[in-house]
């Protein structure tokens, strides 16, 4: 009996004869005796300790030569939180193969996006994770292959390439050793609540992907759908509430190979999601966009159970189960919008972005009136005749935006929070408020303290916190600083908060 990184047996193996589904997506299991690996929940038999591994990929158990199970499907469940907890090369590289790099770069980008050679890249990553970038890449199209093969009816040619396959020859081995059967016999295994769209196009002929984006439990949705709803910009998303208390939230992913537009709404256990005027060479990057905008992989009951243990914290952690980060599907247009933002109430920068998109952003053609967020380039040439304000403002935001466009700062998923925060305050206009905002919506980092922003400064001190005495938040003051966001917007008997408090 072998584990991989840093597993626990025993406490992996409990989790797996509990089926406890919050560890699905954090480690996978891999049975000897029948050479298939599966998430801890799985229906099947729990198999015997001795035949029992534990890996933290599912490349890993594929290198291994094991196949995905068809029963629990693993690679159907949220992703590990440990990929946005740790800022170390191998977590930092996960986040950028999640969102595609090889595919569109090669292990080479991935590389030179991270810092180092492929020789150090790939010998970090079999070690630390027991597969290499190449093999990480290949689990991370075969799902995009299913996901294809089963929500879709697109010829199987289309599939392979579109998933990132550079042969069909290549797709069909991929398939038969991943899923041990062929991508005809993987489609028709489909599930039937898994809705099937093939004759359903969007506008431009594209086929639409249904998806349901799965999360851990508990969810806080209410609180979700409000923060949208706040910061919502006209031309690029919008969110409907609907009678029952729900929400649609409808926003344009900007792509490798072109704009998306997505339509999401959450539902028991995942978000159902839509995807129309999708490139299909752009579906997994769409994909690690929205589950990082949603803070899908985050393991809230575990991020509950820590802050529940200041006495002070605990009512309000205990009034709000499930809150989540806010993500970014853009690293550019995070930074404009934040700048655009600064001291200002939230209902002003939605004004000023809203006519930022109009004047500068580029026209889908989508029915609806959607365009395209400014690209920094764009802002850069024609910002300042668009821009109102103080000057000094518009000239630190067109400033930024031509840093951007000259890959002076690193505005990705792979960088360290603590390394893009400093290189966010060497731009000019950018303060510590600015910095921490950008750094945890792109970086997803969970141990961020707003100590800068006001709302969470009021809500602090409505609940006599010291908020230079928090590190036993640690690791998880981002979310600790959202329950103090959310208390002092949410609890009726407090002060209306100032124009100048960001929600």
């Amino acid at each position: 009996m072998t584990t991989t990184v840093d597993l626990d047996f025993d406490r992996c193996y409990r989790a797996l004869q509990a089926r406890d589904t919050r560890f699905d997506g954090q480690f996978f299991v891999a049975v000897r005796t029948t050479g298939i690996y599966c998430r801890p929940s799985c229906p099947s038999r729990t198999p015997l300790p001795r035949n029992v591994d534990f890996v933290v990929t599912a490349a890993t158990a594929q290198a291994r030569g094991f196949r995905a199970c068809l029963r629990c499907l693993p690679d159907a469940v949220p992703g590990s939180p440990r990929w946005n907890l740790g800022a170390d090369l191998s977590a930092r590289a996960m986040r950028l193969i999640s969102d595609g790099t090889v595919e569109r770069d090669g292990v080479g980008g991935l590389a030179r996006r991270l810092g180092y050679s492929q020789r150090h890249l790939t010998r970090v990553l079999t070690a630390e994770l027991g597969a290499g970038p190449l093999a990480l890449a290949r689990a991370h199209r075969a799902t995009n292959a299913r996901i294809l093969t089963q929500c879709t009816e697109l010829p199987m040619g289309e599939v392979a390439f579109a998933a990132g396959f550079a042969s069909i020859r290549q797709f069909n081995d991929t398939i038969r050793e991943v899923f041990g059967v062929t991508p005809t016999q993987l489609r028709a295994r489909r599930r039937a609540p898994t809705p099937a769209v093939g004759a359903d196009a969007s506008s431009d002929d594209s086929p639409v992907i249904v998806l349901r984006l799965a999360h851990r439990r508990p969810f806080d949705a209410a609180w979700l759908g409000h923060r949208l709803a706040a910061h919502a910009v006209a031309g690029v998303e919008e969110l409907v509430p609907d009678p029952e208390g729900g929400w649609s939230y409808r926003r344009v992913l900007d792509l490798a190979h072109g704009p998306a537009l997505a339509v999401i709404s959450p539902a028991d256990g995942y978000l159902l999601t839509r995807l129309e005027h999708l490139d299909l060479r752009d579906l997994g990057a769409a994909v690690n966009r929205l589950r990082r905008l949603f803070d899908l992989d985050a393991d809230t009951a575990a991020v509950g159970e820590a802050l529940s243990a200041d006495a002070v914290l605990a009512p309000v952690v205990a009034a709000a189960p499930g809150v989540r980060l806010p993500g970014s599907v853009d690293g550019a247009e995070t930074v404009i919008r934040t700048m655009i933002g600064q001291q200002i109430s939230v209902a002003a920068a939605r004004t000023h972005i809203a006519a930022l998109v109009a004047r500068l952003g580029e026209p889908t053609g989508w029915p609806g009136g959607w365009r395209r967020f400014p690209t920094a380039a764009t802002i850069a040439a024609s910002g300042a005749a668009v821009l109102t304000g103080p000057q000094r403002r518009i000239r630190a935001i067109v400033e930024t935006a031509s840093a951007i466009a000259g890959d002076s700062v690193e505005l990705h998923a792979g960088v360290a929070a603590s390394d893009l925060h400093a290189q966010l305050l060497a731009l000019p206009g950018i303060g510590p408020w600015t910095a921490d905002q950008v750094a945890l919506q792109i970086t997803g980092d969970p141990d961020i303290l707003l100590h800068h922003d006001l709302v969470v400064r009021h809500a602090a001190a409505d609940l006599g916190l010291n908020l230079a005495d928090t590190a036993h938040w640690s690791p998880w003051r981002s979310y600790a600083s959202m329950h103090l966001w959310r208390h002092r917007l949410f609890t009726p008997t407090l002060a209306t908060p100032s124009p100048e408090e960001h929600p």
